[in-house]
């Protein structure tokens, strides 16, 4: 066996996954970048708005509205990879101002009972969607934990 071949078999198993609605919405946006990427039974999805999972539309409104719309988002990209909530390991949350720090956390248990992923909150400027708030995460895939 030489050592090109051991390099090429130790190459992760990488695969883009689409999510129904939400891919199509990144797409049509023109923005260059997958929504969730699988590797060797992991799952690591990008920076999630608070986008409708139903028609690709950015959801406004309060801090809450967008946290839940991101929530629910975060959940329907997990799903499509085979993960879950109880399988995040690591979380991020960007939030245009630390002082929605106290209504994210409200809606965040909300999500999270008794399972709580390595977390990092991070105050930022602001995107150019016009939205506050984008979540992401790193997951292992259910049957890795569940053996299913």
């Amino acid at each position: 066996m030489t050592l090109g071949h051991l390099a090429a078999s130790a190459a992760p198993r990488v695969r883009m996954i689409d999510v129904p609605v939400m891919s199509q919405a990144i797409r049509k946006l023109g923005v260059p970048l997958s929504l969730v990427v699988t590797a060797d039974g992991l799952v690591f999805v990008s920076g999630i708005p608070p986008i409708d999972i139903a028609t690709g539309e950015l959801i406004d409104g309060d801090i809450a509205r967008q946290c839940e719309a991101s929530m629910i988002a975060l959940k329907a990209c997990l799903s499509a990879a085979g993960a879950a909530v109880e399988t995040i390991v690591s979380l991020k949350i960007y939030a245009s101002n630390a002082g929605h720090y106290g209504t994210i956390n409200e809606v965040y248990r909300r999500h999270f009972d008794t399972h709580f992923p390595a977390r990092t909150f991070v105050p930022v400027g602001s995107w150019p969607g016009g939205f506050d708030i984008e979540i992401e995460c790193i997951a292992v895939k259910s049957e890795e934990v569940f053996g299913q």
